[in-house]
Parts: structure tokens; C-alpha cells; sequence
């Protein structure tokens, strides 16, 4: 009863991220600097006059509070993440994966990267269309290219020189902002904007303008995708993404007013440079806007090709295109990923315009958000030991940051947010199957903890006949030699049940580590085969004692099995102590099935199904329900169920026949119902004759005696030759009838 402890082939293991120098960024640099510049970029110069215009003063303070409130519950989840564990390369993407999992992970970061590279296209597109407005001779769209490609120069020399260009453009865009302030009216127009827009130009509902707005707000990863860089990670995340998010909703709930008061609606609407006109140095907008688009196209394409490399390291991206997680020199620049980034960006700058791209990267970003609150949730919660972050955020802050996303999404456009959520997981189910294994825990391990200690408070009463679950021991030994056992567990359990696949070693010097790792090799040659089962081996000097006392102790609460499943013994030097051991299960009330396998034909072509009646209680009842279970599996769907009963004289046999047919009637089973006239012949005799045709057959034991060896002896060679036949003694105090016979009223 040993198991196989042959070598099987375990999927590939997720490379580790590599750990470097960095750039040693500090958290002004390498958090605050690029999460503001990238929150003061494009969307700020040339579209907030839009919004203003579109939905007037109050409504553009109202989207403003709504969208910086959920960045803000946001970089709370960051914060607290972040101060729990070590944020390393690929920024949101390495927290969600090492908290829920890499097939979460994944489904949100592939995504993310492409949202991210689309970002660069963004703000180049940005640049080039303001560049164009002041010089019409230039070609937008070779504007974009050229500057696309500089920025990916940029980044390709370091991530400290990208971030020391960035305080150049930084203080360009203070001088822009004091050279609004200052500015005056431009027009007759100057209150309009005040109240609800009206006029002739094109305009848009809040929601539509919402989802323009709000990658203006979503500066925070810039941040954060540069963890891999940073000295103190879990320090310079938490204190520079909030403070980028207080300085950037200081800043924004100023603009829309100097807009307002300053400028018609229609001017809003209609002129993308309007700022140029109201502040008091027009040129100083132009630096403003010209060094906001680039500095957070640097910031995209520096984060981007960080969680590309991750994603690849993590072994999410398929085997074929692993190199492109590659770095380089001391810093471990992703240059291979900047460049399959770059590739991204030119496509959607050739094609795209700013209000294509900036919906659709609001969709991405959501998405994101609500699976970073969701893990930083699920983490406090659950209350894990492990989960003790220096930044400590209640977990309803967290859940109302992700209500808040889904809630975005919908109101924004429901469609579209079908289409995320199929991506994201489509994406999931993708990476499930691909069975990626990894080195560390996730909270998913915790939420099933937390669900099944609940679950095993609330199963106080285990003999509910209405909720019964065949949930099986099966004593198999090693599965590559009795995988009937398995197979035959399976069909019956229909994933609903619980299956433990067990055995017993008898061998003394076989050590808990290698005991461990046959458990291994069991689960995963299971796994591979789609068989849902629970490895459990035991060392005990005899099989036999060891199988009943594996019997009395494994379980916990009410989820014990109550079906043993074994095969039928092989040898007459073992039966005395094998039929102890039935009458052990039998006198532990534990249900028995013993599998008598018929090697030459197997479970023959699965087309009928034979059960031999004694009487709806006790072993009837087990068996029909067994055989119902093993009919409607989808191997034996469609298989023909044959109700058999022996009665003494043909007088008998009508009342028998009728009298079963009533009783089958009421089982719901679909079953034919036979009811052979005996007539003085040995039941094995009309068995041999009676069954021969079929595939499968049930039959009831008695319950264990002293005789009970002889009698077990006389069974087993009576089934000799036939097809396979499963011996059932039933012992569990359950009405089996009330789980057959449907209610009356």
C-alpha cells in the first residue's frame, strides 16, 4: 500500500526578481518628482479649460473631489502595502501579485503595461499638439514620433538622469502656474463658466468628461513603478505619493476657479491653449506644458518597460519572449523593455488622438486601483500575523476605494467595463491554466482560512441527509496501480464532494521529508490528470492497523469521511486481517465500498449499470445513491440503470415488481426495475446470470460478524470473472432514503 515514488515534472518555477544597486533615488526624486510632474502633465494644460467649459465651476471642483478621492484611498493601499513588504521592480504590478497571487498579478499587470506604454503616447501626442498650435507648419503626427523617441532616449541612458531632467521641467511648470495666477480676462465672457455652459460648440455629458479627466489624476504609479530605483521603498512610497496627491488637489481646485472667472465657456471648449491667453506670460505656459507632457512621458516610459521586465521575471509573459525581462548595467535598466515599449507608444501616436486615448486609460488605471484596494482590503481584513505594515489603514477605507472604481467604471461606460473585466479575466483563466507555481504565500491562503474556519463553525450537525456528500478515503496505495480506485472516486464525487487519496507505508525507514515529498508527487501526478483530491500518507508498522487508525483520527470537525474506498484484496495470506479492518471501518461508522476491478475489461463501454435491491434502507439506499452519482458523471451519462430484486416464486413477483417500481418511481433516478423469480437457485448463481451484460454493478454486504471472513471469501469468489462489482456496506447513521425519495406536499 506504498505510493509510486517515481520523478514527475513539475511546471516551471517564476524566476525571482533580480535585486540591484538601483539608482539610489531618495523620496523626493524618485517618488514625489515624478508622481507630481506626472500629475501637472497634459491633461491639466490642454484639457482642463475643456472640462471647466463642458460642465461648468462646480461640476469640474465636483470631478476633481471624485477622482482625487479615489487616488487618495488608493495610495493609502500603496502606503500600506508598501511599508509591509519589499516593493521591488514593477511597482503596482509586484504588489498585487505577491498579495493576491500571480494569476491576479498578471491579469492586472499585463494590462497595466500596455496602459502605461499608451500613456507615452498620451502625453507625446499632448506635446506635439500644442507644439503645432504655436508652430502650424509642423506635422502633428511626425511631432509626436520624433518626441516619442527622444523621451525613450531619455530613458534609456538611467533613471537618475531622466530624474535630474525632470527638476528642470518641474520648475518651468511653477513658473507657468504663478504666470496664470497673475494673469487676467480674456474676453466678455469672463462669468460664464460659473454656471451650466451652453452655445454651439460640441458638448459632453460629466461622465464623458470624467473619463477624460482622470489619467490627470493618476500620477501615483509614476511613483510607485520606480520602486526597483528608490534606497527606502516602504518609506519614499508612502510619504511622496500622498504628498504628490495633496499638492496635486491643492493645485486643481485652484485652476478651475482662475479658468472660470477668467474665461467663457466657449473659449474653454474651443481653445486648447486658452491658459496661453490668460496668463500674464503666455510663453511661460508654453514651457509649462511643453515640460509637463515630456517629463511624464519620461515617467511612463521609465514605469512601463519596469513592469514589463517584472512581468517577464515572474515567468507571466510566454517562455518565447522571457528576454525581454533582461537588464542592463549597474542600475538593471530595462533598455530591452523600453524598446518593445517604444514600438507600443509609435503605434498608438500614429493612430490615436487625446480624447481616443485618454478614456481608455482611465478604464486601465481603474481597474488597477480596485485590485490595489482589494488586496489592501482582503490583507487587513483577514488580519494576517504576516501583514504588519508601518503604515496602518483601516480595510473600509480600502473596500470604499474599490466600490468606488467598479462605481466609476459603470457610471463612465458599462460596456467598457464589461470588456475590462473580461480582459482582466480572460487574462486570469490564462495564467490559472498555465499553473504558474510560486516562492511565496498570498492572501488568497488567508481568505479560504477565513471561509473555511467559518464554514467548519457553521457544519455543527454532519448527518443532514439532505446536504449528504459521499466524502471519500480512498485507500489506493499507489495511484499509477489502482488508479481505478481514483477514477472511480472521481465520477462519484462530481468536484462537490471531498476525495483523500491515502495511504499507509509500512517501511520504518522512510523519513517525514521523503513522506512529504510522495504527497508532492501524488498531488501533482493527480493534478495532471484533473483529479481534485487531498494527499494523505502515514507510516505505521502494519497497513492494516494503520488504515483503521488513519480512519479514527483524520478529519477535523464535521468534515471527516464517512465512505472508505479501497480495492478488494489480492492475496488469501492477508484476508484475516483485511476483514478486521472492514469491521473496524464498520464499527467506526464509516460507509465501505469495496472495488472488486475487473482488470480485462475495466468499467467495460460505461453503457449499464447494474444494482442488486435488498430494501430502501441501509445498503439500498447507499447503493442507489452511489449508482445515481456514478450515472449522471460525464464519463456514464446516459447510462441505462438497472434496479434488480430476487423474489421466491413467480406468484411474488408481480407485487415485488410493482411494489419497486413505485418505490423507484419516487427516487428520481430513471431506473428499469427487474425482479427475477428465484426459485430455490443461490442469489450468486442468478447474479453470474443476471449481470453478466452489464458494466457496473452494486451489491450489498452484511454487516461484519464472526463468520464474516468465510462469508467475505464466498462473495469475493462469486464475482470472479464478472464485470466490476463494488461490494457496499453501509454504517453511517443517515436515512439514505431521505436523500432518494423526493417529498411529499
Amino acid at each position: 500500500m506504498s505510493p509510486n515514488s517515481s520523478r514527475t515534472t513539475r511546471p516551471p518555477q517564476p524566476q525571482t526578481v533580480v535585486q540591484t544597486k538601483g539608482a539610489g533615488l531618495g523620496t523626493f526624486g524618485g517618488v514625489f518628482t515624478p508622481s507630481i510632474l506626472t500629475i501637472l502633465g497634459v491633461i491639466m494644460y490642454l484639457r482642463f479649460g475643456w472640462v471647466v467649459g463642458n460642465v461648468g465651476l462646480l461640476g469640474t471642483l465636483l470631478i476633481v473631489t471624485i477622482a482625487t478621492s479615489i487616488t487618495f484611498l488608493t495610495a493609502l493601499s500603496i502606503s500600506a502595502i508598501a511599508t509591509d513588504q519589499r516593493v521591488r521592480v514593477g511597482g503596482a504590478y509586484y504588489m498585487i501579485s505577491r498579495s493576491l497571487g500571480l494569476e491576479t498579478g498578471g491579469a492586472v499587470g499585463i494590462p497595466l503595461f500596455f496602459a502605461q506604454a499608451l500613456s507615452v503616447a498620451l502625453y507625446t501626442i499632448g506635446f506635439a499638439e500644442s507644439l503645432v498650435n504655436v508652430f502650424p507648419v509642423l506635422d502633428q503626427r511626425l511631432v509626436g514620433v520624433a518626441t516619442t523617441i527622444a523621451v525613450a532616449a531619455l530613458a534609456l541612458t538611467s533613471a537618475r538622469a531622466a530624474i535630474r531632467a525632470q527638476y528642470f521641467i518641474m520648475a518651468a511648470i511653477g513658473l507657468s502656474l504663478v504666470s496664470l495666477l497673475f494673469g487676467g480676462s480674456v474676453g466678455p465672457e469672463a462669468h460664464d463658466a460659473l454656471s451650466a455652459p451652453v452655445g454651439d460648440v460640441t458638448r459632453h455629458g460629466f461622465w464623458v468628461v470624467f473619463a477624460v479627466f482622470f489619467p490627470a489624476v493618476t500620477g501615483i504609479m509614476a511613483g510607485v513603478n520606480m520602486s526597483g530605483d528608490l534606497t527606502e521603498p516602504d518609506k519614499s512610497i508612502p510619504r511622496g505619493t500622498l504628498a504628490a496627491v495633496g499638492v496635486g488637489y491643492l493645485i486643481y481646485m485652484v485652476l478651475p476657479v482662475l479658468l472660470a472667472a477668467r474665461a467663457g465657456s466657449e473659449q474653454l471648449i474651443s481653445d486648447p491653449m486658452i491658459m496661453r491667453r490668460i496668463a500674464i506670460w503666455g510663453d511661460a505656459i508654453l514651457l509649462g506644458v511643453w515640460g509637463a507632457t515630456l517629463s511624464s512621458a519620461v515617467g511612463s516610459i521609465m514605469g512601463a518597460p519596469r513592469v514589463l521586465q517584472a512581468l517577464a521575471r515572474d515567468g507571466i509573459v510566454p517562455g518565447a519572449f522571457r528576454w525581454v525581462g533582461k537588464g542592463s548595467g549597474e542600475d538593471d535598466t530595462p533598455r530591452i523593455g523600453t524598446l518593445v515599449t517604444l514600438a507600443i507608444a509609435l503605434a498608438a501616436v500614429w493612430l490615436g488622438d487625446l480624447n481616443l486615448i485618454a478614456p481608455i486609460l482611465t478604464m486601465f488605471f481603474l481597474t488597477t486601483y480596485g485590485v490595489l484596494n482589494v488586496a489592501a482590503g482582503l490583507e487587513r481584513a483577514l488580519g494576517s500575523p504576516s501583514f504588519r505594515p508601518r503604515f496602518r489603514v483601516p480595510w473600509y477605507l480600502s473596500a470604499l476605494g474599490a466600490i468606488g472604481c467598479v462605481a466609476v467604471m459603470m457610471l463612465i461606460n458599462a460596456g467598457a467595463t464589461a470588456v475590462a473585466a473580461a480582459v482582466v479575466g480572460g487574462i486570469y483563466l490564462w495564467l490559472q491554466r498555465r499553473e504558474l507555481q510560486t516562492t511565496w504565500g498570498d492572501v488568497r491562503r488567508g481568505l479560504w482560512m477565513a471561509v473555511t474556519r467559518a464554514g467548519l463553525f457553521r457544519l455543527q450537525d454532519a448527518s443532514d441527509p439532505k446536504n449528504w456528500r459521499p466524502h471519500l478515503l480512498v485507500l489506493s496505495g499507489s495511484p499509477t496501480r489502482r488508479w481505478y480506485l481514483i477514477e472511480f472516486a472521481s465520477w462519484i464525487a462530481h468536484r462537490r464532494a471531498l476525495v483523500t487519496v491515502s495511504s499507509v507505508l509500512s517501511d520504518e525507514g522512510i523519513t517525514l521529508d521523503r513522506q512529504r515529498g510522495m504527497e508532492r508527487t501524488i498531488s501533482d501526478y493527480l493534478a495532471r490528470r484533473g483529479v481534485q483530491a487531498l494527499i494523505r500518507i502515514i507510516r505505521a508498522p502494519d497497513a492494516f492497523d494503520g488504515a483503521t487508525r488513519l480512519i479514527e483520527a483524520y478529519g477535523i470537525g464535521a468534515l471527516t469521511p464517512n465512505t472508505v474506498l479501497l480495492g478488494d484484496t489480492e492475496s488469501e495470506d492477508h484476508r484475516i486481517a483485511y476483514c478486521r479492518m472492514i469491521a473496524g471501518f464498520h464499527d467506526a461508522r464509516r460507509n465501505v465500498v469495496i472495488l472488486h476491478h475487473n482488470h480485462d475489461v475495466d468499467f467495460g463501454r460505461r453503457r449499464r449499470i447494474d444494482v442488486w435491491w435488498g430494501g430502501l434502507q441501509n445498503n439500498g439506499g447507499l447503493m442507489l445513491t452511489l449508482a445515481y452519482l456514478l450515472q449522471t458523471s460525464f464519463v456514464w451519462r446516459g447510462a441505462e440503470l438497472r434496479v434488480k430484486m430476487v423474489v421466491p416464486n413467480e406468484d411474488a413477483a408481480a407485487s415485488a415488481r410493482a411494489n419497486l417500481e413505485h418505490i423507484v418511481s419516487g427516487l428520481r433516478t430513471d431506473a428499469n426495475c427487474e425482479a427475477i423469480v428465484g426459485d430455490g437457485r443461490p442469489f450468486l448463481e442468478i447474479f453470474r446470470e443476471s449481470s453478466a451484460g452489464a458494466d457496473f454493478v452494486f451489491i450489498g454486504m452484511r454487516a461484519p460478524d464472526d463468520d464474516w471472513e468465510a462469508y467475505y471469501e464466498r462473495v469475493q469468489a462469486g464475482v470472479t470473472g464478472m464485470p466490476s462489482t463494488a461490494f457496499v456496506l453501509a454504517a453511517e447513521d443517515v436515512a439514505f432514503s431521505e436523500i432518494l425519495v423526493k417529498p411529499e406536499g
